[in-house]
């Protein structure tokens, strides 16, 4: 039993337990929730706001908070699909690259004005997103491109799925989770990522432990924007269209995903296995309020919530642990 204590006080266990308990009171209300092909498509749901959350998570545990990413993913989507369009290339793998590079500029930008200028995070990720929506809108263009002319390529590696039981499960489960490994491994193996938490817990702490404070910022808002790009590409890629006005709203689902997933919106704590299981409560919590017929008005009203009660949690485990 004791063994166990240290685990069952995670605040990953509490989620995965409510997450749990949710999902088997919906399948009693009703059984057709646990169809392969209804599970299958919670877990495609997952997929693009799971790999926004993993970019977010980075950047709450450095004590920081992001709300460009959308813009940054609607940027790298755009622009690569009017490139490939327009050199009538029909590869995968440079365009998933251009796309990242496209939101790892942008996130470097970010990191440039919070730590030359000693900015506050919230202010400069505001301002950047409403400057790269801009520009995308006025410069490039407000045309969504439609499947007819999106790239075949890109349709048939959104398209790609795994026969399970019957049932086709999308194949960017994979890609979503081997991002997920990638970004555990590197917070939890490097000292990069080690020093992310000290950072976060207190920025000249870890100063003067020997961190490097520039290069931490840099790499976590890089970081964060590339993630976003590739995300917004892979988006553009699974639903057969681009739109550069996409993503608008995403801040709250991805935030809320993160902070439910017991990350502090003071920095120094969050985990991925959280954010996962966090993801996944959100997009079964909107899942459940569509099949109810709830409106989106209050859909808004519902995460809304979610993150002013997990919030509240999280800052009461903070101050319960201080005394």
């Amino acid at each position: 039993m004791t063994s166990l204590t240290p685990l069952l006080k995670r605040s990953e266990t509490a989620v995965a337990a409510i997450l749990i308990a949710a999902m088997v009171l919906i399948g009693l209300v009703n059984p057709a929730f646990w169809q392969l092909d209804n599970l299958f498509n919670l877990l495609r749901a997952n997929v693009v706001i799971g790999i926004m959350a993993l970019s977010v998570l980075m950047v709450m545990i450095s004590g920081g908070i992001d709300v460009s990413f959308p813009a940054f993913a609607a940027a790298g989507m755009y622009l690569t699909v009017i490139a490939m369009n327009h050199l009538g290339y029909q590869g995968v793998v440079l365009p998933f690259v251009g796309a990242t590079l496209i939101g790892l500029v942008c996130g470097l930008v970010n990191a440039a004005f919070i730590h030359t200028f000693r900015m506050i995070p919230l202010i400069v990720t505001l301002g950047t997103a409403s400057v790269v929506r801009g520009l995308l809108l006025g410069l490039v263009g407000t045309s969504i491109i439609n499947i007819d002319r999106m790239p075949q390529s890109l349709i048939a590696f959104g398209r790609t799925t795994v026969g399970i039981g019957g049932s086709q499960l999308t194949a960017m489960i994979f890609v979503y989770l081997g991002l997920a490994v990638v970004v555990w491994l590197f917070l939890t193996r490097t000292m990069l990522g080690r020093g992310l938490f000290a950072y976060g817990g207190d920025p000249e702490s870890a100063k003067r432990v020997g961190f490097d404070n520039r290069r931490i910022v840099y790499v976590v808002y890089g970081l964060a924007g590339a993630l976003a790009g590739f995300a917004g590409l892979l988006h553009a890629s699974m639903i057969w269209l681009a739109n550069p006005r996409d993503f608008v709203g995403f801040e709250l689902d991805v935030i809320a995903a993160v902070v439910l997933g017991g990350a502090s919106i003071f920095g120094g704590r969050g985990s991925v296995l959280g954010t996962l299981l966090g993801v996944f409560m959100l997009v079964l919590i909107k899942n459940s309020l569509i099949i109810l017929r709830v409106d989106n008005t209050w859909q808004g009203v519902v995460v809304g919530a979610v993150i002013v009660a997990a919030t509240a949690l999280t800052a009461w485990r903070d101050r319960k642990k201080l005394n």
